[in-house]
This record gives C-alpha cells, sequence and structure tokens, in this order.
C-alpha cells in the first residue's frame, strides 16, 4: 500500500518552466566557472602538505598559543616557517616548514623548532610531525588530477551506454562546471587543497551524476510516452516530475554535512564544506545547465519509441515558446 508522505518540500503536479531561464543559468554558470579558473591561477589553491611538499608539525602550548611569540621565536632562530595557524581548540598550532632535500635534514629541521620552542616558549610540546618530500607531492598532485580526469570519463562512458549521447555530453559537461566552481570555492576561502579535497571533489561528482541521471531517467521515459510534446515541454514536465526527489536528497545531505562543517574540527570542516557547495552547485546544475544543454543538443535528434502508445498528459506544460 502506498502511503503518501505528510511532508513535501514543494506540492505536486507542479508546473514550474524552468526552461524559461535556461539562457540565464547557463550564463551565470559560464561567468562563475571562467572566474574559478581566473583563481585557480591566481590567487591560486592553498596546497596542502601532500601536494606542495614540505614539513608539518603539530604543538600544544599551555594556555593559548600567542602566535607572535611563536613567530619571534623561530625568527630567533633562523628558522623560515611559512606559516603559524591555529589547529583545533586556541592551544594548538599548526607549524609549517619547506621542504628538506632529505630525511636527515626533516629530523635537524624538526630538532631546530624543538629547540627553539623549548627555549622561548616554555611548556610547548610537539605532539605530531609530517613531512612529505617533493618528489612525493608531485607524484601525489598528478595522481589527483588522474584520478579526477578518469571518474570523468567513467561517467562519460557509463552515461553514453545507458542513455544516448547527448544525455552523456550534457552530463560531462556540466560536471566539468561543476569541479571549476569546486575549485574556485576553494581558491577563494583558501581551504588546504589535499587529497582529503579530492576526495571530497569525488564525492560531488558522484552525488551530482547521480542527481542528474534521475532527471534524464525521467527525460528518457518520458519521450516514450509523450512522443509528440515538444522536447522543451518535456523536459520542464520531467523536471517537475522529479523536483519532490531532488530537493529532498540534497536537503538531507545537506543537514548531514553541515554539523561537520561548523562543529567538525580542521581535520573533516573543510571536506564538509566543500560538500555543502557542490551539494546547492549541483543541484541547480542538474536543472539549470544540465537540462538546457541536453535540450540544445537533442531537439528533433533524441529518439522516440514509434511502438510506444501516445499519451497526453493531465497537466502539460504548455508555454509559448520565446
Amino acid at each position: 500500500m502506498f502511503i503518501k508522505p505528510r511532508f513535501r518540500i514543494v506540492r505536486d503536479n507542479t508546473t514550474y518552466r524552468f526552461m524559461n531561464g535556461r539562457y540565464l543559468g547557463l550564463i551565470v554558470s559560464a561567468i562563475l566557472s571562467t572566474a574559478s579558473i581566473v583563481m585557480f591561477f591566481y590567487p591560486g589553491l592553498n596546497l596542502g602538505i601532500d601536494f606542495s611538499g614540505g614539513v608539518v608539525m603539530e604543538v600544544r602550548t599551555e594556555g593559548p598559543a600567542d602566535f607572535a611569540k611563536i613567530h619571534a621565536a623561530l625568527a630567533s632562530e633562523h628558522i623560515p616557517d611559512q606559516g603559524v595557524q591555529r589547529f583545533g581548540d586556541p592551544s594548538e598550532v599548526l607549524i609549517r616548514l619547506g621542504a628538506q632535500t632529505s630525511e636527515q635534514g626533516t629530523q635537524a629541521a624538526v630538532e631546530h623548532v624543538r629547540s627553539a620552542l623549548e627555549k622561548n616558549i616554555p611548556g610547548a610540546r610537539i605532539m605530531r610531525t609530517d613531512a612529505v618530500g617533493a618528489s612525493v607531492s608531485a607524484e601525489l598532485f598528478r595522481n589527483g588530477l588522474m584520478a579526477l580526469g578518469i571518474s570523468l570519463l567513467m561517467i562519460l562512458v557509463y552515461i553514453w551506454f545507458r542513455f544516448e549521447w547527448q544525455f552523456a555530453v550534457g552530463a560531462v559537461v556540466t560536471l566539468i562546471l561543476d569541479i571549476t566552481k569546486a575549485i574556485g570555492f576553494l581558491a577563494l576561502t583558501r581551504i588546504e587543497f589535499d587529497l582529503v579535497m579530492v576526495a571530497a571533489i569525488l564525492t560531488v561528482l558522484g552525488y551530482s551524476t547521480n542527481d542528474k541521471v534521475v532527471v534524464y531517467d525521467r527525460v528518457r521515459e518520458n519521450l516514450r510516452k509523450y512522443k509528440s510534446m515538444p522536447l522543451r515541454e518535456l523536459i520542464d514536465l520531467s523536471i517537475n516530475e522529479t523536483l519532490n526527489r531532488t530537493l529532498g536528497t540534497s536537503m538531507t545531505v545537506f543537514l548531514a554535512s553541515l554539523p561537520l562543517a561548523l562543529f567538525g574540527g580542521e581535520s573533516i570542516s573543510g571536506f564538509a564544506w566543500v560538500m555543502l557547495f557542490g551539494i546547492v552547485v549541483g543541484t541547480s546544475s542538474s536543472i539549470f545547465i544540465a537540462a538546457p544543454i541536453l535540450l540544445f543538443l537533442g531537439e528533433h535528434r533524441l529518439r522516440r519509441d514509434a511502438a510506444a502508445p501516445v499519451v497526453t498528459p493531465a497537466k502539460a506544460i504548455t508555454a509559448p515558446r520565446p
């Protein structure tokens, strides 16, 4: 027995004419993606130790950390730090040093910092040390980019196999635009770009792909049902029919990720913020980018099953063509 849910984000049988805003959606997306590409080169990403190489030390002080005093302690020993930032509670900081040429050099740098802190900041302790060489960081960066590229290729193959080529091209172009916006978000917020952020972007890709497949699947079903309906009206109908599911899924994931972003701490909050941004971008792009691209590519080209009966929808969207 079907049980109707008590709460629906939007009412049933909506007739929103989303394709009326197709040009605006594509223009806004192009502007944001272009700005994101510019920010990728300037100011650039805040590369984490995974991709930039170097040494990161987690230091705990007695009481709230005094950043000016820590900088002065390192400068007094002629230690060229690349940054001191808060990590976790007020008594914990991260000290970043440049990449060392050898393991012996890394150990010497750590001992040098330990000596400087013990001499100038009594009670300061080094809790953890992470070191990545320049060659290893370059390899990790290449592998991260390769993972993103292979993911896009597999998505293209999957959607092309499941649907028609117009669907595959529309999905992959939209996902590329989603990725560029995520890169711009990272450049703007200065969240460290490391392997965790690569995992976040891949997670966003998977979520966004699922959202687009839901809409595309309904478009394919309606192509078989309404053979005489103009494609623009058919896409509007398909989006309206899946709108509650799309918004419900997005809201669920958004609300699950929000506490992690606010209270997850340095280790997980960056991942959660990228997820939140990706959910908003991925949901909106399914409607205002992927669907218009499908409309432009599929007009008079998408196959309609000739064996299927012609069905007239109860509430067809009959918006006049602009």
